[in-house]
């Protein structure tokens, strides 16, 4: 027996459907993704934390889910909108359907929408605040729901998806073996101390895999407690919400720069343009999927990359010394920053591919060469 769901937008635009996963009600951002594959890491990524994630790949959940693939120990996404859900799980590695998968984490679904629709709306009014519901039939009345929830300008979730105590971690990359078990790399070369702003699973394994002991810390670490611990290098992960929030995290960076090589990824890279000086701004409706083509300033090479980013920083504030190094080629966007002076760099993209291609696998081995050169001296 199918149970009718309903989505609607602040600006008033409604879509029905049918629910899956958990009953209830949800708030957050409406946004898009136009990834293929990957919607189990996509939910369990803490940078959708606060979101309500729209799939434009109709045919959704024919692989399932399994334990090895999720990105994080929980689903962040506020909520799961999809054309069609696959009534069959055929992957040899799934252990559990999608809507059981989510109805067990207690996150809100919605199948049968209209999502080209839903997507062009989003692309021509911009990513807005929406509420998904099993329980309110009334679209006047969800519309008011959503119109009530958080405005992700100026909102910092890192505090609310960042660890709370620091931590090791030593899974490598190739971690997943036939037989299952995993494969474990204690690094002794390099000592990473890694912020956590809502840390993926494969930055860390991608960084043991190149020999890295890493210590992660929350968010609100100070400077001098992460210098304290004697690292190689400093690693700013991704995470959710407006960057220019987080004013304890640019002040920590800003206190490091020139202390340690520094490599940031998506929030991480945002949060190092601010400390460098630069401002950050909210995208109309944000980069979401595996197929973005970034070109490398330095050789004029392009790159598929992943994205999941709502803000983005403002190439033209970023100072001397600091440069543009990736350009997003659909919008011409700042996607990279490289401070050789400080022996920093990020990328707005997500290179550790989980989901995504693997076409920029080698800016992990530009970290560890920074590192490398630390030691060196």
């Amino acid at each position: 027996m199918t149970q009718p769901a309903l989505l609607a937008l602040e600006d008033g635009a409604t879509w029905p459907g049918i629910a899956f996963g958990a009953m209830g009600t949800t708030t957050g951002e409406i946004v898009f993704n136009t990834s293929l594959t990957g919607y189990q890491e996509i939910l369990t990524d803490p940078s959708y934390h606060g979101q309500i994630i729209t799939l434009t790949q109709p045919h959704i959940g024919n692989t399932g889910c399994n334990p090895e693939d999720d990105e994080s120990g929980r689903v962040w996404a506020a909520g799961f909108v999809v054309r069609s859900l696959s009534p069959v799980v055929s992957n040899w590695r799934a252990t559990q359907s999608l809507p059981d998968y989510l109805a067990e984490r207690g996150v809100v679904g919605i199948t049968e929408v209209d999502t080209r629709a839903l997507v062009r709306h989003i692309r021509t009014y911009g990513a807005m605040r929406a509420a998904l519901s099993s329980e309110i039939t009334d679209a006047a009345e969800l519309v008011a729901v959503a119109r009530a929830a958080r405005d992700m300008n100026g909102l910092d979730l890192v505090r609310e998806v960042t660890c709370a105590e620091p931590y090791h971690w030593t899974e490598a990359a190739d971690w997943w073996q036939p037989d299952g078990e995993r494969l474990s790399v204690i690094g002794n070369r390099y000592h990473v101390v890694a912020y956590d702003f809502g840390i993926k699973r494969n930055m860390l394994r991608l960084l043991a895999g190149k020999g890295c002991r890493i210590t992660v810390v929350p968010a609100t670490t100070p400077a001098a407690d992460v210098l304290a611990m004697n690292p190689d290098g400093i690693f700013l992960s991704n995470g959710p919400g407006d960057p220019a929030a987080c004013t304890y995290a640019v002040t920590a960076v800003r206190e490091l720069l020139g202390q340690k090589p520094i490599f940031g990824i998506c929030l991480g890279h945002q949060i190092l343009g601010l400390a460098l000086g630069a401002s950050t701004y909210k995208l109309k409706f944000g980069h979401r999927g595996g197929n973005q083509p970034v070109q490398v300033v330095a050789h004029g090479r392009v790159q598929i990359s992943s994205h999941n980013h709502g803000f983005a920083v403002d190439a033209l504030t970023l100072p001397d010394g600091a440069l543009n190094s990736h350009i997003n080629l659909n919008d011409t966007c700042c996607e990279g920053i490289d401070a050789p002076n400080y022996r920093a760099f990020s990328v707005q993209y997500h290179p550790e591919s989980s989901p995504g291609p693997h076409d920029s696998d080698e800016l992990f081995d530009k970290f560890v060469d920074l590192m490398e050169g630390e030691i060196g001296d």
